[in-house]
């Protein structure tokens, strides 16, 4: 097997629905420059609140690696 280097990045995905679309956001505009994508592990979830304390958007924090190529 041939040696591989991989490079990660931190990524922030809202959504006003759910965490999931949050983090599937994030890695669907990733997909669009990025190449090789590999994996994406959630490092944080949290809330963006209005003024009243009501829910406006789910946010997902992730660190997603890909294929580092020169």
């Amino acid at each position: 097997m041939a040696e591989s280097v991989y490079k990660v990045i931190e990524l922030i995905g809202t959504s006003q629905e759910s965490w999931e679309k949050a983090a599937g956001a994030a890695i669907e505009r990733a997909g669009k420059s990025l190449r090789d994508l590999r994996v994406a592990e959630v490092v944080k979830l949290d809330l963006q609140l209005d003024a009243k304390g009501k829910v406006e958007a789910y946010r997902a924090k992730l660190n997603v690696s890909f294929k580092f190529e020169d």
